[in-house]
């Protein structure tokens, strides 16, 4: 489904509050530095985005071929590992690879951002464009690579695997989680990986896939321990979804099972399609995250350029201000009725800040935030605008 006319125009007027309001406020208070990146307007134009992410062998890419009903550039399938890059499956007018580098630099696509994680990154990913596709005519799909068990993966990175998989995070509408029935077990970074989607548990679908190579009473058993799995590190109230599925190109082999089996990936492909039509609402309740989040960062950097002294001893007041963070956020969040929420990680925060000369931090009242209106440009777009974009989007 195309988005409509009107899901364009709310996005346009998106873009404009964003760069008008809200990016200068991150430039002014360096948001960029605490693993958040300055969006451009690829960000806002590009087709909704789907990742998928798994152990190696689940069927990632076999899952890609079944959703495109065709192969794709670059594309690579076996028993062992073979995804081992980050490949972004788009449309385009030829069938062609484009490397990481030249990608990040393409008018129109929303992966600028990726250049912050260097060299070393960009070698591992790439673009695959796909021609006559009517899915990548409303959606990218992002294949990441398998994650192997142990330290095979971790040790032999040249990058944070951890750190990108943050960013594709924060932008994706919706992550697929794959898992081969006969392979459930989560490996510690796998459960690291997955324990990092809690704060956006609303995009996650699971799939268990290759449903069809065991009997009924053995897929209820491994359903249920996959639950189990998954329980322990999502420690959010509400139980995952689990959808049962088979996306490889022969018939389902289990006919006790199949009526069900089909059911559920039609619920899935339910799920994908209607993205496009909500890419829109995705994206506003992404920026009233993230405006919360430049807000409390804000009062937080005039905090810390408040406590400082005016004369002496000022690293040594640095020192012990980042120490006693969970002090800071605790004051901060009381004197100004702020949401536990909305503060950002601890050490990331402490870890960014580190550098920073807090003696040169913006005032809220200061020039570089306007004498103030630079974040009560923020109040209004939560207040005002925001609830108009949503009004527009669903009408």
């Amino acid at each position: 489904m195309i988005r409509c006319d009107e899901s364009l125009k709310v996005l346009k007027e998106l873009k404009d509050l964003y760069m008008n309001k809200i990016m200068p406020v991150e430039e002014a208070t360096r948001f960029s530095r605490f693993g958040y990146g300055l969006l451009n307007e690829g960000d806002f134009e590009s087709p909704p985005l789907v990742l998928l992410m798994g152990p190696y062998s689940a069927g990632k890419t076999t899952f890609v071929e079944h959703l495109l009903g065709r192969s794709f550039p670059g594309q690579r399938v076996g028993p062992e590992p073979t995804t081992d890059k980050f490949c972004a499956i788009m449309n385009g007018n030829e069938d062609r690879v484009v490397p990481g580098n030249a990608l990040t630099v393409t008018p129109g696509t929303p992966y600028n951002g990726l250049q912050k994680f260097g060299n070393n990154f960009l070698a591992r990913f790439e673009g695959s464009y796909v021609t006559g596709c009517e899915v990548l005519k409303n959606l990218t799909i992002i294949d990441t690579p398998g994650v192997l068990s142990g330290k095979k993966q971790s040790t032999g990175r040249s990058y944070s695997y951890a750190d990108v998989l943050d960013w594709f995070v924060e932008r994706s509408d919706m992550i697929i989680l794959l898992f081969d029935v006969q392979k459930l077990d989560i490996s510690d970074e796998m459960g690291s990986a997955i324990k990092s989607l809690e704060k956006s548990a609303d995009k996650i679908r699971v799939v268990l896939n290759k449903s069809d190579g065991i009997s009924h009473q053995h897929l209820m058993k491994v359903y249920g321990a996959l639950l189990w799995n998954l329980g322990r590190i999502i420690t959010t109230p509400e139980v995952t979804r689990v959808y049962l599925g088979s996306f490889w190109s022969e018939p389902l082999k289990n006919v006790e099972t199949s009526a069900l089996i089909e059911r559920e990936m039609a619920e899935l492909m339910n799920d994908l399609g209607i993205l496009p039509r909500m890419g829109a609402v995705r994206k506003i309740n992404d920026m009233v995250k993230r405006i919360r989040q430049v807000r409390v960062h804000a009062i937080l950097v005039d905090h810390l350029r408040n406590e400082m002294p005016s004369m002496f001893n000022k690293e040594k007041r640095k020192k012990a201000l980042l120490q006693d963070l969970p002090s800071v956020f605790r004051t901060v969040m009381s004197m100004h009725s702020l949401s536990y929420g909305d503060f950002p990680n601890i050490d990331k925060f402490r870890s960014g800040m580190e550098a920073m000369d807090f003696t040169k931090l913006p005032k809220l009242q200061g020039n570089r935030m306007k004498k103030g209106r630079r974040i009560q440009d923020l109040n209004r777009a939560l207040m005002i605008a925001i609830p108009d974009f949503s009004a527009e989007s669903q009408e």
